[in-house]
């Protein structure tokens, strides 16, 4: 299985307004934009939000976001431990720095300390910089503000990534619709991107990769598939 990366939406529609609704969607996004130090193919980088929650669930995404103690990860008061390099940090940094410098407003975070970053929300993140195009790797997330459904599958699928995307929704025909209609690997309703378990077909679409994880496809691809032509026999 070939797989290089991803830029994994959490796409909350209009119809995930209720209090408990949005408390539940901003605590999966905190908690799955900063898990492992966001160092996950499927972590959450790109929040799109109708602009009927957008408001809400912003103030509480990034209340949890400022809650993420960081330090060391064999403490377990700890919630975001460094990631994998100094070096990695620094280029986080450098990408964080040059959205803000092209008119991102920094809500959270931002801040460097060794291989440490700080857990960090952005917003108004300008379409060309490399935080919106490329795979951060970090514990950084963007929010964006959309209006409707057609919005937010047109900003999923405007990535070169497609490995999987989260949909907060209720509506059973707006799920399969974005099933449908997203170019990813996998949709996950009513929870973030980040999810995967061995029996399911994980993998990517566009440049997220090629094949697929789990028991099933590794048992594929150890084996391969015989003929054999009887011919010339009296049956």
């Amino acid at each position: 299985t070939l797989e290089l990366g991803g830029n994994a939406a959490a796409v909350v529609l209009a119809d995930w307004a209720s209090e408990e609704d949005l408390e539940w969607a901003a605590s999966r996004i905190a908690t799955f934009a900063n898990y492992q130090g966001g160092q996950s193919c499927i972590s959450v980088q790109r929040v799109i939000a109708d602009a009927a929650v957008y408001d809400r669930l912003a103030e509480k995404v990034v209340a949890k976001v400022q809650e993420q103690v960081t330090g060391d990860p064999s403490d377990e008061s700890v919630d975001v431990g460094p990631l994998v390099s100094e070096a990695a940090a620094e280029r986080v940094e450098a990408w964080v720095d040059e959205a803000v410098a092209a008119g991102a407003k920094l809500l959270a975070g931002g801040k460097r300390e060794g291989a440490t970053y700080a857990p960090t929300v952005l917003a108004e993140v300008p379409a060309g910089v490399t935080l919106a195009c490329e795979e951060v790797f970090g514990p950084v997330l963007s929010l964006h503000r959309v209006s409707g459904a057609d919005e937010a599958f047109a900003l999923v699928n405007d990535s070169p990534y497609g490995l999987q995307a989260g949909v907060f929704t209720h509506d059973l025909q707006t799920a399969f619709r974005a099933h449908r209609e997203l170019e990813v690997g996998g949709v996950i309703v009513g929870d973030v991107p980040s999810y995967r378990a061995d029996q399911m077909p994980y993998g990517g679409a566009k440049q997220s990769g090629v094949g697929r994880e789990g028991v099933k496809y590794a048992m594929d691809d150890y084996t391969y598939e015989r003929v054999l032509v009887l011919t010339g026999l009296a049956l």
